[in-house]
């Protein structure tokens, strides 16, 4: 099991950047870089590429629709090659309120778009000259296409460090779960419970790893969890009751809301109708109790060490091999320890 640490868009970058010696020296391996519709993620990545010296960086999520795919592939090369860790590129579709209510372009064809943009990518870091007529992206773009007709195909001037860099996708329905199966180093699923996660996604990574090329090894299963070394403080637990009720009752539609969809067939789809009924009547504290325990702790790395192990051998034996922590106690300093104490956990054992 490899361990890494969510950098959230709603801290300061400073916590990590000032605590990665000692991150490093306990044995971290990934930070991962939320964006969302916060402060960008490249900017704080490069920052934090320029302070360590061994642990890998991600990107968790750059969004499909918010940068052209040549200039994805071209900032994952300039990543890669300032972290002396790498870099691995983290992607997304988000969803259609960020999208479409925050950046004001249409959310569509998001299943296409992903394909296409890992195409494009992988030809820049080849250093080919970019071609690609898809359904969404055109390459040099043609009159045909609306473009000038003067645009030829060029390649990337710089050598990137490497010819491949990883990407990771993270995605939630059954098909687009099972192409990222299919093309992807990795993929990032989220409120994954280890015990019940098979019946949202065993079919459909069964279907892409069958159509999986081996060069690309073994599918990174990168999974967020809620972590806390010891039992988390009842503030805590009330944050990630806000975090679960905000995603499956307030981030999308009735009909369309993906998180809602896990919750549903997670098997809770009484208490996943009344979060949603009562997150968007502006009944949030009730929504955040409505949460089932159950579903609190399913996605949680919550206990003492026995407990601890426990849960990780259960993440591990449900096909995870990243955990990315994202821990819950109330003070930076708290957070750090926390991490270190569970790093220097599982290496003792």
């Amino acid at each position: 099991m490899q361990f890494g640490l969510i950098q959230n868009y709603s801290t300061d970058i400073h916590e990590i950047a000032d605590a990665i010696d000692t991150y490093e020296s306990a044995g971290l391996d990934t930070i991962a870089v939320a964006e969302a519709y916060s402060f960008d993620a490249v900017s704080r990545l490069g920052y934090l590429a320029a302070k360590t010296q061994r642990v890998s960086l991600m990107s968790n999520i750059f969004q499909l629709y918010t940068r052209t795919p040549s200039l994805t592939a071209m900032t994952a090369a300039s990543l890669d090659s300032l972290a002396p860790g790498g870099f691995t590129l983290g992607i997304g579709a988000s969803g259609p309120q960020v999208i479409e209510g925050f950046h004001g372009v249409p959310y569509d064809a998001p299943l296409g778009r992903t394909r296409e943009i890992v195409d494009i990518c992988r030809q820049v870091w080849r250093r080919d000259p970019v071609v690609h007529a898809g359904r969404n992206y055109t390459v040099p773009l043609s009159r045909e296409a609306g473009g000038s007709g003067l645009g030829k195909p060029l390649k990337l001037i710089n050598t990137p460090r490497r010819e491949r860099v990883p990407i990771s996708i993270a995605a939630l329905g059954p098909q687009s779960v099972a192409q990222v199966a299919e093309i992807a180093e990795g993929w990032q699923p989220i409120f994954y419970d280890p015990n019940r996660a098979d019946r949202v996604w065993g079919e459909s990574l069964a279907k892409g790893l069958a159509k999986r090329d081996a060069a690309l090894g073994n599918l990174d299963v990168q999974v967020q969890v809620f972590f806390s070394y010891g039992e988390p403080s009842p503030a805590a637990l009330m944050a990630v009751r806000a975090q679960l009720a905000l995603y499956i009752g307030g981030m999308g539609a009735k009909g369309k809301n993906f998180y809602n969809d896990i919750a549903v067939r997670y098997g809770y789809e009484a208490e996943a109708r009344d979060i949603q009924e009562l997150y968007l009547a502006g009944r949030r504290t009730e929504a955040m109790a409505a949460v089932p325990d159950e579903l609190v702790s399913g996605v949680s790395l919550f206990g003492g060490p026995d407990v601890l192990q426990e849960r990780i051998a259960a993440f591990a034996a449900s096909g995870v091999t990243t955990l990315l922590l994202a821990p819950v106690a109330e003070a930076p300093e708290q957070r750090l320890d926390d991490v270190v104490s569970l790093l220097e956990l599982t290496r003792a054992s």
